[in-house]
């Protein structure tokens, strides 16, 4: 009995020892985009200082920002009285134990904390989900847009379905990075991706084509009804203003849509087994600028 109690006892430590070797961190959105930090040590202190475990060179991060703790049998994310706060998952924090999954904003910088009997494998995971998807706003990335376009167009091609494309730009936004600064900026990208997300159907694809410009694919969607979809949003956005550290700030967007009937048109020649993405996006992105030159927080239809 007393050999089996031994063995017992071993095994039952084996868990808390492998979580505190392999839990890491995984930059998701950042300069360093994709890179791993272990969490082996008791303390990992992430900052601007080149004294710091972690450095990130931002303005806006302080010298010794936030730690985070390990006792092995759980790990504790710890704001270091920051200038510009810490949050996991959204939420500012002073202290607050990790679960895996969570995300940790430093300034611009994003941490994915990952845990478990297999951080490898999760992380491997976490690179791949990092090629499709935006890091900021965790909608997809330009690369997967394109990707999807071209199968969608071709499909439509195929069997001569609809399909609408809305591009959409947030109005003002580089006064708004220059008044309420950029972490302001990044907090509304996020929200803003996030609103859009709860409005658009399973089927539908958004995704950050670059800045604070985003693209919306629309199956089985001609362009009069996608402009319908395109008001409700806009109305959501204009009617909801944003909230940055108890501050409000109004958001509007403009758009251009067009739809794959347009495309033909402008490339007639084009086949299921031969499309151009980049053709059908300048349609919507030239309506798109008609939308701001005539006065922003508006649609322009085709």
């Amino acid at each position: 009995m007393g050999k089996d109690s031994t063995v017992v006892t071993v095994i039952s430590k084996i868990p808390q020892e492998q979580a505190k070797r392999e839990a890491c961190l995984v930059v998701i959105n950042g300069a360093d985009l994709g890179k791993k930090y272990v969490l082996g040590q008791a303390h990992t202190v992430i900052g601007r200082s080149s004294k710091v475990d972690i450095q990130i060179d931002e303005e806006s991060i302080s010298r010794s920002h936030a730690t985070i703790e390990n006792y092995g049998d759980k790990i504790v994310a710890r704001d270091l009285q920051s200038t510009n706060g810490t949050y996991v998952n959204d939420v500012a924090i002073s202290e607050r134990p990790l679960m895996d999954g969570d995300q940790i904003k430093i300034g611009r910088t994003i941490f994915k904390f990952l845990s478990g009997s297999n951080v490898e494998a999760q992380y491997h995971d976490e690179i791949y989900r990092l090629t499709t998807t935006d890091g900021l706003t965790q909608v997809y990335n330009k690369r997967f847009l394109l990707k999807e376009m071209e199968r969608e167009m071709s499909r439509s091609l195929r069997y001569d379905r609809e399909l609408s494309l809305i591009m959409c730009d947030i109005d003002h936004f580089k006064p708004i990075n220059d008044t309420y600064g950029h972490l302001a900026g990044d907090h509304i990208l996020r929200q803003l991706a996030k609103r859009i997300r709860e409005h658009i159907r399973r089927d539908d694809i958004v995704a950050r084509y670059g800045g604070e410009e985003f693209a919306l694919v629309l199956p089985e969607v001609d362009k009069h009804k996608a402009g319908q979809m395109a008001e409700k949003l806009r109305k959501i956005i204009s009617d909801q203003p944003f909230i940055f550290d108890n501050i409000t700030i109004p958001i509007t967007l403009s758009m251009g849509i067009s739809d794959l009937e347009e495309y033909k048109k402008v490339v007639p020649n084009s086949s299921e087994s031969d499309v151009n993405p980049f053709a059908f996006i300048k349609l919507s992105d030239d309506r798109l600028y008609q939308a701001k030159q005539s006065g922003r927080n508006r649609i322009v239809i085709g």
